[in-house]
């Protein structure tokens, strides 16, 4: 129905902008979020805070009552502790062995795996994904006795590749499950007209598939080195000597008997954080990509 001049003018102008009281009720809204969210950030990092607070204080601001929170001493003794008169520098050293070493194996069979079952028809696919999936189910408290036999029996308890064997094959199915749904999003046709172009299957997954799995592999690394890094029961069942235990069950062992280093545990956690904290920053954008990959479709 046509409008008449008159008529648009007497309707008065259109208006641009929300009314008063709806932008103040949703300015009123981005507050009480931002500070909801200030809160519980603040709860979630106090305890990394104060254990950042810890490993600089002086043993004597440490046991202080009440406690100090600004007016201590500043010391890096702890540190220095860490490293030279506590022994934790060869755990550490343990650590990033064997997490490395089963990070990097776990990537590569799962990457391929992954590939395979995402490209290929095979026969009861969906129940070997399923299989692999379980063998995540149980704990690893619930697992770690059989291991232990069977460890004692082939001769590999206590040595630095029983961790990392043990640790890769917690982390392929992981590999696998993560990496096959960055694969399908893939297109399978980059690599039919590599195919068509002369490339062998293989060589078609290598120059084509692969460079675009990177911030898919990253982020599967990552977590999966998260969990190597952490892991502690079969750090603490499966090793004994300060020669081969990582890190996780070295810090533990700090804290017992009458009187507690709790400046020491605190830096050392400090430090057994930083680690994985510099990888993650290393790779950060690969991290994001490969996270939110196939999140946003249209």
């Amino acid at each position: 129905m046509a409008v008449s001049v008159d008529e648009a003018v007497s309707a008065g102008p259109v208006p641009k902008h929300a009314p008063p009281t709806r932008r103040r009720s949703g300015r009123g809204r981005a507050i009480v979020e931002v500070a909801l969210l200030t809160v519980l950030a603040v709860v979630m990092l106090f305890p990394v805070l104060w254990m950042i607070e810890t490993s600089i204080k002086e043993n004597r601001d440490v046991y202080a009552v009440p406690a100090k929170f600004f007016d201590f001493d500043v010391t890096l003794d702890h540190y220095r502790d860490v490293f030279v008169s506590s022994g934790l520098s060869v755990s550490f050293l343990n650590s990033v062995i064997v997490a490395g070493a089963s990070t990097v194996l776990a990537t590569v069979l799962g990457v391929p795996a992954a590939w395979a079952y995402s490209r290929f028809t095979l026969k009861a696919k969906k129940d070997q994904l399923f299989f692999i999936l379980s063998t995540r189910f149980m704990p690893p408290v619930v697992v770690v006795i059989p291991i232990f036999l069977m460890y004692r029996y082939i001769g590999l308890i206590d040595s630095a590749l029983g961790l990392i064997l043990i640790y890769t094959a917690f982390n392929v199915p992981f590999t696998i499950w993560m990496m096959k749904g960055f694969v399908d999003e893939v297109p399978a046709e980059y690599e039919d007209a590599a195919m068509l172009d002369g490339y062998t299957r293989l060589q078609a997954f290598r120059k084509f598939t692969l460079p675009l799995l990177v911030p898919g592999i990253a982020a599967t690394a990552v977590f999966a080195l998260i969990f190597s890094w952490n892991e502690f029961v079969f750090a603490i069942f499966l090793t004994s000597s300060d020669e081969v235990r990582t890190a996780p069950p070295a810090i533990a062992g700090l804290i017992g008997g009458t009187t507690v280093d709790w400046g020491l545990v605190a830096a050392s956690s400090v430090v057994f954080a930083l680690p994985v904290l510099i990888f993650a920053y290393l790779v950060r954008k690969h991290l994001v990509a490969g996270v939110t990959l196939g999140a946003v479709r249209r």
